[in-house]
């Protein structure tokens, strides 16, 4: 199966989301559509074997829209086709002002006293240019959809005008002898109104839509189009960045953009990556740490290898992310779309029943369009399609602002309901830097001891053996051959030295044998004070040759970010592989209530089965391969960046800091996001409900239905970029 993204234009309401995701679901090799009325983009999946991506362009086209392939460079293109766009509609809209303002002043002086009127034929000539020319957008897209046996908004305002239009043209054609010396009551206005408030209420929208996209542009801007790089000569050279290939090195000046993910092979310097983390204070780099495309380069000149380009870049990979998860549709807005798709219709027989009603109560065929001309132009599905999608758009971006990376609009969703938030231990609310404390020798041979836990440990990716590899480097221990190099999931690592197996583990390995008194007491009273204890072992005779403890510290924010999860009616659970000893401390410290110890990494995820039994709504936090099954299985998993790519894989939620305090940020801008959401189909139906029968009751001219239909969506669009006065409190950059 193959995934493509596709940009649609012309799509104007939640009708027409529903219309194109029809056709395109028409095909039986196409088995996934999500069509987003926001981004005015698609995410197809389907048989390539059985389906050209070129067909599916065309069943876009069929369907009445205008579609092309998303490609990685095609965003800036995309942009500046808005922008174009956006001045052609201003245009437009200024021309039917021209035309339209004419038409209302006679009104405007009624307001005074003042009673004159236009000439008819004047009336004619205004108003028809604007019917026909400007309004031949809505005619169009009636058309395709009549095509398609489908509505839209289009439709409802195609037939609402032209009834106002025709009526007023049969009242001309009628009273052509009386229209030079007797007032003949006329509609034109109506009509050119209703066109000229929904181009404005289109025009408002589509700047605030450019709005909601903001956080993807910024992003975007913080590539820059060259580099300068250091030639095989020593030559400083500029190069664009889509000729720069890996292993090349750039020179970065200070206060330059980093151009490329890249490593530090000359200089020290102060990185600000607030743009791309959310932290705000510059962090300290060093010759052989790495730097992230985007970033800027605050003190000094440096020299960097460049590590990856394209799409693999830190950046691409942020923005792609963004873009993803503000193309989905949310599940809620799957519900609203399944409304849409019938609100048309149901739109035509109310105005079709209030005609008929009205001229059977009234005999009066004027009144009775006019009636039915009104419920047709305040009915509004656009503001229900923009509900969902722009909310889920202006909170994603806030969110990558801070440092939050949100995968998909249903984590977006669920996030705000999260009942239990279980948490890994190591590298999540601890530093994840194990050190050294002590190491207890039961052998006196402590020299090939140390080159025995050299050696074995420098072939482990694991944090302890690391920070051991650390210590007895610093010590000057030299490394011995070893072999048969094996890790054991979820216990330690083995090798052989001269025939003879060593295992390097927890107690555990231990099972079924009695250890020594002073080996037991050494572990008990290390791990009272929560530390986590280690063993060499000789294989053959199952004998400790020495224990060795390590002690890792909570992170600074560990505690604030557990207390404000708490003030969210959310309960934190600790799971850890480590002992109890260091278990319980934690615990203990952060005041996390329940919490499971001595945990193997595929236990975890049974944690979380059961967990999930108990709990409507489980998330896990973690950073670890050995996290990433329990990620996968939660309701939303958050993975810390600092960990590895395989637990950011699995989880929903990446937070791009080790800050814990990104973890309430998410759920709050996910409550906020939520709100919003709520409050917009609020006002949506509000819209359609309480309108819809004013209209039909005769309580609303079609002029005022027209500017209420239009301003409902702009409402909603603006309530969505109330968001963007959202704040982190993790300290990072809003």
């Amino acid at each position: 199966m193959q995934k493509i993204d596709i940009k649609i234009e012309g799509m104007t309401c939640a009708s027409c989301v529903g219309r194109v995701e029809k056709k395109l679901k028409s095909n039986e090799y196409i088995s996934e559509v999500s069509v987003n009325l926001a981004t005015e983009k698609g995410q197809v999946l389907y048989n390539e074997s059985k389906v050209k991506a070129e067909d599916i362009i065309s069943l876009v086209k069929d369907a009445g829209y205008e579609a092309y392939f998303v490609t990685m460079n095609s965003s800036q293109t995309f942009q500046e086709n808005k922008e174009k766009k956006l001045k052609s509609e201003r245009n437009i809209l200024i021309f039917s002002s021209v035309l339209t303002i004419p038409l209302v002043i006679p009104m405007f002086f009624m307001l005074f006293g003042v009673n004159f009127h236009i000439n008819g034929w004047v009336q004619l000539l205004l108003a028809t240019p604007v019917q026909f020319y400007i309004g031949a957008r809505f005619y169009r897209s009636a058309w395709g959809a009549l095509k398609n046996k489908s509505g839209n908004m289009e439709l409802l305002v195609a037939i609402g005008t032209s009834a106002a239009y025709f009526l007023s043209l049969y009242l001309v054609l009628k009273n052509l002898e009386h229209l030079h010396h007797k007032t003949v009551h006329l509609y034109f206005e109506s009509s050119s109104v209703i066109i000229t408030l929904i181009l404005l209420g289109k025009y408002m929208e589509s700047k605030a839509k450019m709005q909601t996209t903001e956080a993807i542009r910024a992003l975007q801007k913080l590539r820059p189009e060259t580099a300068n790089i250091e030639n095989k000569s020593g030559e400083v050279v500029e190069k664009k960045i889509n000729e720069i290939s890996v292993g090349e090195i750039v020179v970065i000046k200070s206060g330059e953009r980093v151009p490329l993910d890249a490593e530090i092979v000359d200089g020290e310097t102060e990185i600000d990556e607030s743009m791309v983390t959310g932290e705000s204070i510059p962090v300290s780099k060093k010759v052989g740490d790495g730097i992230i495309g985007g970033s800027i380069n605050a003190d000094g000149v440096i020299k960097a290898k460049v590590s990856t380009i394209g799409a693999e870049t830190v950046l691409s990979k942020i923005i792609r992310l963004v873009e993803e998860a503000q193309a989905e549709k949310a599940p809620i807005q799957r519900i609203v779309d399944r409304v849409s798709f019938y609100f048309v219709p149901i739109v035509v027989v109310i105005a079709i029943i209030t005609f008929c009603l009205t001229f059977l109560l009234q005999s009066n065929v004027e009144a009775a369009i006019l009636n039915a001309v009104a419920v047709l132009v305040i009915a509004c599905p656009c503001a229900l399609g923009l509900a969902t999608p722009t909310s889920i758009m202006v909170g994603t971006g806030q969110a990558a602002k801070s440092g939050i990376l949100i995968k998909n609009s249903e984590a977006l969703e669920l996030a705000h309901s999260i009942n239990v938030l279980a948490f890994d231990k190591t590298g999540t609310l601890t530093e994840g830097k194990p050190v050294v404390n002590e190491i207890e020798y039961f052998d006196k041979n402590s020299e090939f001891i140390n080159s025995l836990l050299l050696s074995i440990q420098s072939n482990s990716e694991h944090p302890l053996g690391k920070a051991l590899v650390k210590y007895l480097e610093q010590k000057g221990v030299r490394k011995i051959e070893v072999s048969g190099i094996k890790t054991l999931r979820g216990k330690g690592i083995e090798a052989i030295v001269k025939d003879e197996k060593y295992l390097i583990a927890n107690k555990k390995a231990l099972t079924g044998k009695k250890l020594p008194e002073d080996i037991e007491n050494f572990i008990k009273e290390k791990e009272k004070s929560g530390e986590t204890v280690s063993l060499l072992i000789e294989d053959s005779g199952n004998k400790v040759l020495c224990a060795f403890s390590f002690i890792d510290k909570l992170k600074d924010n560990s505690k604030q970010a557990i207390q404000e999860i708490k003030q969210l009616d959310v309960k934190p659970i600790l799971i850890s592989g480590d002992n109890k000893g260091s278990v319980t401390k934690v615990a203990s410290e952060l005041q996390i209530e329940e919490f499971y110890y001595e945990v193997l990494p595929e236990e975890k995820s049974e944690v979380i089965k059961e967990l999930k039994k108990k709990y409507k709504i489980v998330s896990m936090v973690g950073d670890g391969v050995n996290d990433a099954p329990a990620l996968a299985l939660s309701d939303v998993g958050f993975a810390m960046s600092t960990g590895t790519d395989v637990a950011m894989h699995s989880a929903e939620i990446t937070l791009m800091r080790g800050n814990p305090l990104l973890i309430p940020d998410a759920i709050s801008i996910s409550n906020a996001t939520y709100s919003k959401i709520k409050q917009n189909l609020f006002w949506a139906f509000f819209y359609n409900i309480v309108g819809i029968p004013l209209a039909a009751l005769g309580f609303l001219n079609p002029m005022i239905a027209g500017g209420t239909m239009a301003l409902s969506s702009v409402s909603v669009l603006s309530n969505s970029l109330l968001l963007k006065r959202w704040k982190p409190k993790s300290g990072g950059r809003s």
